[in-house]
């Protein structure tokens, strides 16, 4: 729902968003009609059911049998640029990804807890 709730800002960064998890698109269709912050999702809920994606990505938590909550940024040319995989237990924050993909854009060194906007680092001549 928080990334839904920053689409406006994914797309003024010719970004697009995709949700993926190991839930069927029945289950998606049922989380979507079922919960208020669903409802109005404005990108697509991918299922992996058989959990190709998530075992070569990685992110398949065995025990659970469920992805772990991950976001990758990926760009144009299918390269992963950013990669943050969080516990089952662990939310992740649509802001900082914001954050990462305006660094990514630069194609500057950024440095940490930049903001666009800021002064970027130049490297000595």
């Amino acid at each position: 729902a928080a990334f839904g709730k920053l689409n406006g800002d994914f797309n003024d960064r010719d970004t697009v968003v995709y949700g993926v998890s190991t839930d069927s698109e029945f289950v998606h269709l049922a989380w979507r009609n079922n919960h208020a912050d669903l409802k109005d999702l404005p990108f697509a809920m991918l299922a992996d059911i058989k959990r190709e994606l998530s075992q070569e990505l990685g992110i398949l938590d065995k025990a659970e049998g469920v992805c772990l909550r991950a976001t990758f940024i990926v760009d144009p040319e299918g390269i992963i640029r950013f990669v943050s995989v969080n516990d089952l237990s662990v939310g992740r924050n649509p802001a900082e990804v914001l954050r990462v993909l305006d660094a990514l854009q630069t194609d500057e060194l950024c440095p940490c807890n930049w903001q666009k906007g800021e002064e970027v680092l130049k490297p000595a001549a």
